[in-house]
């Protein structure tokens, strides 16, 4: 017994959270308990083989009993971009079964940070951020082209960090109704020729702040990639085009000088 109790004072254990003191969530036998996450969910996993889950949202994950054959004893751990939750997992009682909480939010008092690199911003962080700036009036029209009698306008460009965000607008001076087929973002040469071996790279953006189908007269949006870098002899293709029958495409322009010259968005 000395041995044994010797050994166990020099063992290292590692640091880090008990699942004694783990928030106990109650899991009924016949209802779902969904999670809802601040940030879009990125890793589950069930300690558990007869808790069942899944996720029906980006958000949200809902996690159900198989049976109850066996009584639930779990750790369910979930992260997000920047954090990562753990909850205890028991069988409901008569008792704990009154007061069964079948939607949880992830609150920060769950959370325990993650840093990982490369990962950026969260979605939440990216929509804060793009929403302060379209608050902000246009004052620096970077580029604008005119077609179908729509004009549309490359307001600003800003940079944070890796991120690039681009403030456009467009106005309808028509009679005619804008439906929004699709935003695509292509670089490609400065000078199309006739040869049929042009390269075009399509990019994508990593959030768009608003998911606006329609526009009668005016529209404004801003949408956020990762830092892009080009050469000299490509430019950025810009093209909204409308949804069938019209078709109306329109293409805006962008040089890499105008991505250079984006102004910073100062960290808060």
């Amino acid at each position: 017994m000395v041995n044994l109790h010797s050994y166990a004072q020099n063992t290292p254990f590692a640091n880090g959270v008990k699942k004694a003191d783990l928030p106990i969530v109650y899991l009924p036998e016949n209802v779902s308990i969904h999670f809802i996450s601040p940030e879009p969910i990125q890793y589950v996993d069930i300690s558990a083989k007869n808790i069942l889950g899944d996720l029906p949202l980006k958000n949200v994950l809902r996690i159900k009993l198989k049976d109850s054959v066996t009584a639930a004893d779990a750790v369910v751990t979930i992260a997000g971009e920047n954090f990562i939750a753990q909850y205890h997992i028991l069988l409901a009682g008569p008792i704990t079964g009154r007061d069964v909480l079948t939607d949880i939010e992830i609150n920060p008092a769950d959370c325990h940070p993650l840093d990982i690199a490369g990962i950026g911003l969260s979605q939440p962080q990216l929509k804060g951020i793009a929403y302060n700036l379209f608050c902000k009036r246009p004052d620096k029209i970077k580029e604008h082209a005119k077609a179908f009698g729509i004009k549309a306008s490359l307001n600003h460009i800003y940079s944070l960090g890796d991120y690039i965000f681009l403030d456009l607008g467009y106005v309808n001076k028509t009679n005619l109704k804008y439906d929004i087929a699709d935003f695509r973002f292509k670089v490609d040469d400065k000078k199309v020729t006739q040869a049929t071996n042009v390269q075009s790279v399509d990019i994508k953006p990593e959030f768009i702040l608003f998911d606006t189908p329609s526009f009668k007269k005016y529209y404004r949006n801003i949408l956020v990639f990762r830092k892009m870098t080009f050469p000299g002899d490509k430019v950025l293709h810009i093209e909204l085009s409308e949804k069938q029958l019209s078709g109306r495409v329109i293409t805006l322009t962008a040089s890499y000088q105008d991505v250079l010259d984006a102004d910073i968005i100062p960290l808060q």
